[in-house]
């Protein structure tokens, strides 16, 4: 009896040892950085490009674009080892040359701030690697700022606020327990790809 006993509490010690060395429960805060590419805002730029073009006629076009971004910021806690709630922060700028008769009157510049509670649901949870998804919705809050001198543009600054998401379809990380890389497909204001580093804790 005594050594069924012994060996039934050397398995039990064993599985939760491993367990923990796994990091499947012993994490419980995730925060990570992360750069994308095609979000949401550059979608929209480009179409309210396209628009002020139609609106004000072919003698307005717009040249040498940069769009810097989306960052991105997270943070999750998980209620449950499959199951995280938290937020997202992403920032993104966008400075582009307007062109009248051809030639450079000004700039028009946008910069992007948006917050997003979100869960992200991990899928598959192992020492060295996870998969998982995750939905977040919620604000932008864009500012405009036009500055041009010939162009019947219109020119003043402007801040208005609007909906957003992120849609993360498959995200993959590996890496050790605390630190790990990751990259994710979807789409949103963290862009249909993006890439980053996230510690665990």
């Amino acid at each position: 009896m005594k050594k069924l006993l012994f060996i039934v509490v050397s398995a039990l010690t064993a599985a939760t040892v491993a367990q923990a060395q796994d990091g499947y429960n012993d994490t419980k805060h995730e925060v990570a950085i992360s750069f994308g590419a095609a979000s949401n805002s550059q979608w929209i730029n480009g179409l309210e490009d396209a628009t002020t073009i139609l609106v004000s006629g072919s003698s307005v076009t717009y040249d040498n674009e940069k769009f810097r971004g989306p960052f991105s910021a997270e943070y999750f806690y998980h209620l449950k080892p499959w199951l995280g709630v938290g937020g997202i922060f992403v920032f993104a700028h966008n400075k582009q040359d307007i062109l009248f008769m051809k030639k450079k009157d000004g700039e028009l510049k946008h910069s992007y701030f948006t917050l997003l509670p979100a869960v992200k649901f991990d899928w598959l949870r192992k020492k060295h690697i996870g998969m998982y998804s995750k939905l977040g919705t919620g604000l932008t809050l864009r500012k405009e700022s036009i500055d041009c001198d010939e162009s019947d543009v219109e020119q003043e600054d402007d801040t208005m606020i609007h909906f957003n998401w992120q849609l993360t379809l498959l995200g993959f990380e590996a890496g050790g327990t605390k630190l790990r890389g990751f990259v994710e497909l979807g789409c949103g204001e963290q862009g249909v790809a993006l890439v980053g580093v996230r510690c665990k804790f």
